[in-house]
């Protein structure tokens, strides 16, 4: 089983950063955090690394039923989703699934949840 949802785009990445962030926020999901990969290599190891970055994303009603069935689950939120730039003009986004790390966490309350977020999400990346 795959633990992530992938496709490639024909745009620049600050492009790519932005309509991954209206395509969330058209599900409901907010970017809680936003990771610059690049800039924290650069920064704390001296390496130049592709502009790559990390999308904490939350979809506030799924992580409240989470939340109602396993107190610890926070520790798996929120749902990533990454963009890297390929090549100039050529991006990849992945999500993960989280049916696949909710696998982890024996509580089969939470399948029914990972599901519909695995939908929604399925639905974000295919809508690019």
């Amino acid at each position: 089983m795959s633990y992530y949802f992938i496709k490639t785009l024909q745009l620049l990445f600050d492009q790519a950063i932005q309509d991954v962030t209206v395509a969330l926020g058209e599900r409901d999901f907010g970017v809680l955090t936003t990771i610059d990969v690049k800039a924290t290599m650069k920064k704390k190891l001296d390496v130049d690394f592709r502009p790559y970055t990390i999308l904490g994303a939350c979809n506030p009603q799924y992580v409240y039923k989470a939340l109602q069935s396993e107190g610890k689950i926070g520790t798996m939120l929120p749902c990533n989703v990454i963009v890297q730039e390929i090549v100039e003009g050529q991006v990849e986004v992945a999500a993960v699934d989280p049916v696949a790390s909710m696998n982890a966490v024996e509580n089969p309350k939470l399948a029914p949840i990972a599901g519909e977020v695995r939908d929604m999400l399925k639905l974000v990346i295919a809508g690019l």
